[in-house]
């Protein structure tokens, strides 16, 4: 018997900054935002980190943003990046004026190579770099114990041609990553979680 049939993984408390976010995409017409499954999971990531330096790869219009301050204490700290203007300002309105996060509007890889802060305690990538280009770049700026996320990782209708394959060499390499404990979620939209390890 399977004790678990009718119980739905479906979070109920959804923060009010996420519905707007998630208002404002869909009036977008945006097929891959985070959903609330993995909001979910990146609350609660973000929780574990009191204090903690966070990063986003991809702002959107702040779904994932207001999940991510939504499981923060106080003294964190998120910076999310965008190379989009117009959704960025769309995550402004929904986030409001939270002094814990700083939305970015830059090329990733250029603020990345610029790049000279303290370690990140948590990095959640929803772009194709930190995923699939610059990995490694972006690792070395994850702290020993902090958490890397990347999410769209089962296969879409909106994806290009080519992602199919760019998913299952991601998948495969970070997986083969020893610097890196790694878990792959084939749930929501297809998740990898990894902790860097202490060496």
């Amino acid at each position: 018997m399977d004790h678990h049939e009718g119980v739905s993984d479906e979070p109920t408390q959804i923060p009010a900054r996420a519905r707007a976010a998630r208002g404002f995409s869909q009036h977008l017409g945006f097929g891959e935002d985070s959903d609330e499954r993995t909001g979910a999971l990146l609350r609660s990531l973000a929780a574990t980190k009191p204090d903690g330096h966070l990063l986003e790869l991809g702002t959107g219009a702040g779904v994932g943003t207001a999940w991510l301050l939504d499981g923060m204490s106080a003294g964190s700290r998120l910076v999310s990046l965008d190379r989009n203007p117009e959704t960025t300002e769309l995550a402004r309105k929904a986030v409001g004026d939270d002094s814990r996060v700083e939305l970015v509007v830059t090329d990733i890889g250029e603020w990345l190579d610029r790049y000279d802060g303290p370690p990140f305690d948590l990095v959640f990538v929803d772009t194709y770099r930190g995923k699939f280009i610059a990995r490694a770049q972006l690792l070395e700026w994850l702290a020993p114990g902090g958490i890397y996320v990347a999410d769209h990782l089962l296969p879409h209708p909106d994806w290009a041609p080519d992602q199919q394959a760019l998913v299952e060499t991601f998948r495969r390499e970070i997986v083969e990553d020893r610097s890196l404990a790694v878990t792959v979620l084939n749930w929501s939209s297809g998740l990898v979680l990894a902790t860097k390890r202490s060496l």
